[in-house]
């Protein structure tokens, strides 16, 4: 037996870890170890007037809730003057757990007044993306925000983590939402087109960190009821940027990129056609960054039940240290003059016929991709850490 398993029952262990939560408690995902100095030590403490472990077990909710009040107080305090950024985010949201991370990441961002999450698309045919997306925006506190869903005949692979919706503790679902199915969600062009034609011209951030089937449909819209224009020039009139995860830089590969990949002829007519300019974030910046297991493992468990951490651990548990892809396309579309990245300068982006993006250098070209240095790698890492887990504020 291992002598860690004499420590999950003691009265000196912290909550369990989102993990545990996600499998039924079946399994503790970290190992942890205490020596008797250390167990002496925590005694000393108690004898010398702190709190006895079961007052400590006691009172942690209520202290947790005094805390996470204090925090969004603070935040709320220190929000900047400045507009926040307006955003509609594109996802393939199941295929990968990035995605979930970086809705997260969002969500803290808007509680911070930097960007407003005007809409969430979904690119991946599965009745349950379009639920779990409303569960996490309504775990935020934000359940009115809309959700459109992709009307493209693409495969679908099950996913490890949209069960989730539809998870439940007793008779209630563990995430509540109101969307039963994505089908029951409006079509995505539909609704994007009414979303952007409600905003400021030049006003929208586009995040696309799923397949490009979605926004490559929206530029070949006619004029309706939201906006006589056709798609292309809707887009050209009410979109500051695109900033899109996908595609691969670096110059000592070659590597045909996922998002770009799964919807080929989209990727392939969108590229050249997209009227505003993009930035993207290729295969080799997430590569760069891995989300830190232990932010998993003790960052979320201010409640009984997380959804990205969840997601997370259904998906590739820690140890794993999954790639921050998705976070990136999110963290530089807020904030793209916190020195996070570098970024190439101007060029063309092709779509080739297998699905290799190359990027050529052009003196006013519309496309540019993110750099990274090894200080700003831990620079992102630390503030998407820090936004990925920040409580929500309802």
């Amino acid at each position: 037996m291992n002598n860690t398993d004499n420590l999950q029952n003691s009265p000196l262990d912290g909550p369990p870890n989102a993990c545990d939560r996600a499998d039924g408690g079946r399994a503790r995902l970290s190992e942890r170890t205490a020596d008797d100095k250390g167990l002496k030590e925590q005694k000393g403490r108690l004898a010398d007037g702190g709190l006895s472990p079961r007052r400590a077990r006691r009172d942690a909710p209520y202290l947790l809730m005094l805390w996470i009040a204090a925090l969004c107080t603070v935040i709320s305090a220190c929000a900047g003057v400045a507009a926040p950024v307006r955003i509609i985010f594109d996802t393939d949201v199941g295929n990968d757990v990035d995605d979930v991370l970086a809705l997260s990441v969002l969500h803290a961002l808007q509680t911070r007044g930097e960007c407003e999450l005007l809409a969430v698309t979904i690119t991946k045919p599965d009745e349950l993306a379009g639920p779990f997306a409303d569960a996490v925006n309504t775990f935020y506190g934000r359940p009115g925000i809309p959700i459109g869903f992709t009307h493209s005949k693409l495969p679908n692979e099950p996913s490890k983590f949209l069960p989730l919706a539809e998870t439940k503790d007793g008779a209630n679902l563990r995430y509540p939402h109101q969307l039963k199915r994505s089908s029951d969600a409006p079509e995505a062009t539909v609704l994007l087109r009414k979303v952007l034609s409600r905003q400021p011209d030049g006003s929208v951030v586009l995040v696309q960190v799923g397949y490009f089937s979605n926004f490559d449909a929206l530029l070949d819209t006619p004029g309706d009821a939201s906006s006589p224009l056709a798609g292309r020039e809707l887009v050209r009139q009410k979109v500051k940027l695109l900033s899109v995860m996908a595609g691969g830089f670096s110059a000592s590969r070659r590597d045909l990129e996922y998002n770009v990949t799964q919807d080929l002829p989209a990727s392939k007519r969108l590229v050249p056609n997209w009227p505003t300019p993009i930035v993207w974030s290729g295969f080799e910046i997430g590569i760069a960054v891995p989300y830190p297991a232990v932010s998993i493992e003790r960052d979320f468990s201010y409640v009984p039940h997380h959804p990205a951490a969840e997601a997370y651990c259904l998906y590739n548990p820690p140890p794993h240290e999954r790639p921050t892809w998705d976070l990136t396309s999110a963290l530089y579309a807020v904030r793209p003059d916190r020195g996070y990245f570098g970024l190439s300068s101007p060029g063309q982006v092709t779509v080739e016929e297998n699905g290799f993006t190359r990027f050529t250098p052009a003196p006013g070209g519309r496309d540019r991709f993110l750099t990274l240095n090894d200080i700003q790698a831990a620079r992102v890492k630390e503030a998407l850490v820090e936004l990925a887990s920040q409580p929500p504020c309802k």
